[in-house]
């Protein structure tokens, strides 16, 4: 190489290359001779000393290259399926090539090749044969194929896909090509080597636009859509906590849900699939980020984490010491409109306990929740909030005092809580408020119809309270939310709570593992439409086609969910999501289990 510049008048000029009459060295010099007479032009000075193209490579100077070409692909692809192959540890060339083709030409192929398969189908079935099983899944996908083009909804395209390896050495090249023909074989992809067809394989994969191998496959829109790597799969950020293992391209899911527009979450999955011990493993990481965590748990399955964490677990039962009033008020910072709000709170609350009301009787019970807070002096006033409240009892006799068959009636379906099996439970005044920055609300010792009851005034009680304390991040954990989503007002209120939740820096977790019940009612679709976090882990055959239509997941997604193993499952960040698996260190372990 030369150095061209203004000459230094030094000892060492005599070191300096000649000059030519131009001023440039010689060979230069000559070279622009040649040029200058038309005998050389640029392709021949950028041209290559030799090529010596052998069956299975080709080597251009002392480069030595290779070409693979795709036969086979796999039935069902995700998004950004071909990363592993893109961001692969060795320089690659790839090159994609698509030909539209007339939807017309393909339909009347597919109605030809659907008529060969069925024909074949009922061969076997007349010869008493069984079914080919791959003939059989080739003719449902040709079916579902041609009703999406017939709709316009998918069009028809032929796709090439080559891979061009560079190596240093032979030995080089043999080794990467295995790696590679390994990488692509993981993703269930069928590739052979252009054999004797090497220098068209080098040629189809340099910028030119020009496919010398004309190795073509039929693909559709979406299938298309998904092979291009332009998105990325990470969700790697620099603060939050650590969810999984991205299985897409092995980075770690940091994530903080309070940077989305909400920091709500759902957790779906069958029972055995790890849903416990994630949620166990994020509230341990969360407490390290000084976020606060508030558990409801219907089986007290946190107790172990939170005596090892010193947080504080309330347990409700009949012998409880923990007592908790559904009649309180917010005395100290209470909203224009705190005891109406609470009456309503209330009316739902009532309709948990006693069951399905009619008009006149849910007229009779606002009525009467009225009374009871004036018997004890509370009105509309703020200043009365300071009085003590009144208790399930207060009703009951109100109820008891009035006239109406109905209020009877009312009063009957109240007394278990007041006199029967349930006395003391929810009527007594609250002798507990949240210090624990980890506090779990144990309900497992209550009887199964009196869960849900216990669930909706611990959710109140938490409302309140986050509402008049400070304004921090914090986590309220629901398990088992089908105990409240199967009721319709107890659902409506979960809801509630999660469109709210935002305003104070509250993020609800949502589990549950009856995903048909929770996705067959209107609030418990609402309250995923509400969380910006949402995570699927392996699910049962009988929800898995639910999920898919809710989530819009395609084939490779549903049948992920199916075959997934113990922690594994689809992470939903925003608008984007991959396949993760929950990973933890033996010390996480150790506290949790």
């Amino acid at each position: 190489m030369f150095l061209f510049g203004k000459k230094k008048n030094t000892k060492s000029d005599k070191l300096q290359p000649a000059k030519g009459k131009a001023g440039l060295p010689p060979g230069a010099q000559k070279v622009a001779d040649v040029l200058a007479k038309g005998d050389l032009s640029i392709r021949d000075i950028i041209a290559p000393s030799y090529v010596e193209v052998d069956f299975n490579h080709i080597k251009i100077d002392s480069k030595y290259y290779r070409t693979l070409f795709v036969v086979g692909y796999p039935r069902y692809v995700s998004a950004n399926w071909l990363h592993s192959l893109i961001t692969y540890d060795h320089p690659l060339n790839v090159s994609m090539f698509v030909y539209p083709s007339e939807s017309k030409e393909i339909l009347n192929e597919l109605k030809r090749k659907i008529a060969e398969m069925q024909a074949t189908i009922e061969a076997d079935m007349k010869a008493g044969k069984v079914v080919d099983p791959t003939v059989q899944v080739a003719l449902d996908d040709a079916l579902a194929l041609q009703a999406e083009l017939a709709k316009g909804a998918e069009r028809f395209f032929q796709f090439g896909l080559y891979v061009t390896i560079p190596a240093d050495s032979e030995e080089e090249l043999d080794n990467v090509t295995k790696e590679i023909d390994s990488t692509l074989s993981s993703l269930l992809i069928v590739s052979k080597q252009a054999t004797l067809e090497q220098e068209e394989g080098f040629k189809s994969t340099l910028p030119l636009f020009r496919d010398k191998l004309s190795e073509w496959r039929n693909m559709d829109t979406t299938s298309l859509a998904m092979t291009f790597p332009f998105s990325t799969a990470s969700l790697t950020r620099n603060e939050g906590i650590l969810y999984g293992l991205n299985q897409h391209d092995g980075s770690l899911i940091i994530f903080d849900r309070f940077t989305l527009e909400n920091a709500n979450a759902v957790i779906l999955g069958k029972s055995g699939g790890g849903k416990s011990f994630m949620v166990k493993l994020e509230a341990l990481r969360s407490l390290m980020m000084e976020t606060d965590v508030i558990i409801l748990d219907p089986e007290n399955e946190y107790r172990t984490l939170c005596k090892n964490l010193g947080g504080e677990f309330v347990d409700f039962s009949a012998s409880s010491e923990y007592k908790l009033n559904p009649f309180d008020l917010n005395a100290e910072q209470p909203e224009p409109d705190e005891l109406s709000n609470k009456i309503l709170d209330l009316h739902s609350l009532m309709k948990v306990i006693m069951g399905d009301l009619t008009p006149s009787q849910d007229a009779l019970l606002d009525r009467a929740l009225v009374l009871t807070y004036r018997e004890k002096g509370i009105t509309q006033d703020p200043e009365t909030f300071k009085n003590e409240p009144p208790l399930l009892e207060d009703l009951y006799k109100i109820l008891i005092g009035m006239e109406a068959v109905e209020a009877r009636e009312l009063a009957d379906r109240l007394e278990k809580f007041v006199k029967g099996s349930a006395a003391g439970i929810f009527n007594s005044l609250s002798n507990f408020d949240i210090q624990n920055n980890f506090t779990v609300f144990g309900i497992r010792d209550l009887e199964e119809n009196l869960r849900p009851v216990a669930m909706y005034i611990v959710l109140d009680y938490i409302w309140h309270r986050v509402r008049r304390g400070e304004l921090k991040k914090r986590i309220l954990i629901v398990d088992e939310a089908w105990y409240l989503i199967k009721n319709k007002d107890s659902g409506a209120y979960l809801h509630n709570f999660a469109k709210r939740a935002r305003k104070y820096k509250l993020g609800m977790t949502t589990i549950t593992q009856d995903v048909e019940d929770f996705l067959a009612t209107e609030e418990g679709k609402a309250i995923i439409t509400n969380s910006s976090l949402q995570i699927i882990l392996k699910q049962s055959t009988a929800a898995v086609d639910k999920i898919t239509k809710t989530f819009y997941l395609t084939g490779g997604e549903k049948h992920f969910l199916l075959s997934a193993g113990v922690g594994e499952g689809l992470f939903f960040a925003g608008q984007s999501h991959v396949g993760f698996q929950v990973i933890a260190s033996d010390e996480e372990k150790r506290l949790i289990e």
